[in-house]
């Protein structure tokens, strides 16, 4: 059982304006996914095998394979998962001509992660219902739940047509983004044949299965850390944290407590010592002219959370 969660706050403060409108859009009725009894053998077996392969890949490593490792690592993470699947499709925190945000979401699909859609629709349940019932992946349900237990047993991503439609109808009308969801797994093949191809079996799987590997734990230490341990700015109605560690493995994702109190905002670290790597990336993106629209935390609402008498000095 989901709570019911405000809708006010639902439609106004975090879906993005395309979901706004949809006057159906709520979080009051959604069956228990997050908790299924049985294995999601498909995907157990994928995680058994690349965990197997990033193993196998340790006794291939070269250091000559760690450029194309921390390139795609950065291509799949900051451009892909960062600044197009998170900031960019589930919170619309800044605007891209349509088809650099096609190129930023084939990026996110060599994490591996599952469609954008699908990643979309998880984040923002997870939003709509943080660190309480119906969230996917909260702390609350165990440790190892929120880390990686919920893709074994959980809704591993996977929801019916009708929650998609509900989630993501900003991103279901688009026949690009529906067509690249089904086929999430292409990217990551031509990428793995590409390697293979320059550098043999031990670029492939250090490139592939270790690169990947990696990857999904810094992902998902951002579900289970940044919700276990770290500093808090804003009071906010759930355990979300600062994180400059996780923040360092996830370029700048690790800002949670920042991004909870504020989801629409494009930049997570608001200090200059608040390393966000995925925030420098969306600037460049605005130097080069490709990003417009760009929200953003002001100083006020970052001096009301440091201290409280300036909050009812405004008020006053």
């Amino acid at each position: 059982m989901v709570r019911q969660a405000a809708s006010k706050y639902v439609t106004e403060y975090f879906f993005p304006e395309s979901v706004m409108n949809i006057k159906t859009v709520e979080v009051s009725k959604i069956s228990n996914l997050n908790k299924q009894s049985s294995v999601n053998w498909n995907t157990t077996i994928f995680m058994i095998l690349f965990h197997a392969g990033a193993v196998a890949s340790l006794f291939m490593f070269s250091w000559k394979f760690l450029p194309a490792m921390l390139a795609l690592w950065w291509v799949s993470g900051s451009l892909g998962i960062g600044m197009g699947f998170h900031r960019l499709l589930t919170h619309r925190g800044y605007k891209t001509p349509k088809a650099v945000e096609y190129f930023l979401t084939f990026c996110g699909l060599l994490a591996l992660e599952g469609g954008a859609i699908n990643w979309v629709v998880t984040h923002r349940i997870h939003h709509a219902n943080t660190d309480t019932s119906g969230d996917p992946h909260t702390p609350r349900d165990g440790r190892w739940w929120s880390h990686m237990g919920w893709i074994l047993r959980g809704t591993a991503q996977q929801h019916p047509d009708s929650l998609m439609q509900r989630y993501a109808p900003d991103l279901m009308k688009d026949p690009v983004h529906v067509w690249m969801n089904r086929l999430y797994f292409v990217p990551l093949i031509l990428s793995g044949i590409i390697l293979l191809a320059l550098g043999g079996w031990g670029l492939l799987f250090c490139g592939v299965f270790l690169r990947v590997t990696v990857g999904l734990h810094f992902t998902w230490l951002v579900n289970s850390a940044t919700h276990l341990w770290g500093t808090r700015r804003f009071e906010t109605r759930d355990d979300s944290t600062n994180s400059w560690w996780v923040a360092l493995l996830s370029f700048g994702e690790g800002w949670h407590n920042n991004h909870h109190a504020h989801p629409r905002a494009a930049r997570h670290g608001l200090t200059w010592y608040e390393i966000d790597f995925n925030w420098y990336g969306i600037r460049t993106l605005q130097f080069l002219g490709l990003a417009k629209g760009i929200r953003l935390v002001s100083k006020e609402q970052i001096l009301a959370a440091a201290d409280p008498q300036y909050k009812r000095q405004k008020a006053a």
